[in-house]
């Protein structure tokens, strides 16, 4: 039940993240082009496994992208709005798939399950 609630809460920041996108009529093409850059943080696991799970965590925790988020409204900035949304989707739909924060033990050990 707890892993269902999980991907539920997921869910639900994805789709706040995309009402929200929506409603301030930003760019699509721009949403598309920028909702994976966040997973570009795994290449820390070239490195070694401490430094990609650090790597990873630290881009896909929503602390981030909401202080974007909250400079973007209170700034009146589309871009650092637009930053946040695009990131907090990434990380619901990561968290709504099952994808988790990582421990440096495997790639596959997240804080949501092993993969």
């Amino acid at each position: 039940m707890v892993r269902l609630l999980l991907h539920i809460e997921g869910l639900a920041i994805l789709l706040l993240a995309l009402y929200l996108y929506a409603s301030h009529s930003l760019s699509w093409p721009v949403f598309f082009i920028l909702l994976f850059v966040p997973d570009l943080a795994a290449l820390g696991y070239l490195v070694d496994l401490k430094t990609g799970a650090k790597m990873y965590n630290y881009f896909h925790t929503t602390s981030i992208p909401v202080v974007f988020i909250i400079a973007g409204l209170f700034l009146s900035s589309r871009i650092a709005l637009a930053i946040g949304l695009i990131w907090l989707a990434h990380i619901g739909m990561d968290r709504m798939l099952g994808y988790g924060l990582k421990y440096p033990t495997r790639f596959k050990d997240t804080h949501l399950s092993r993969l």
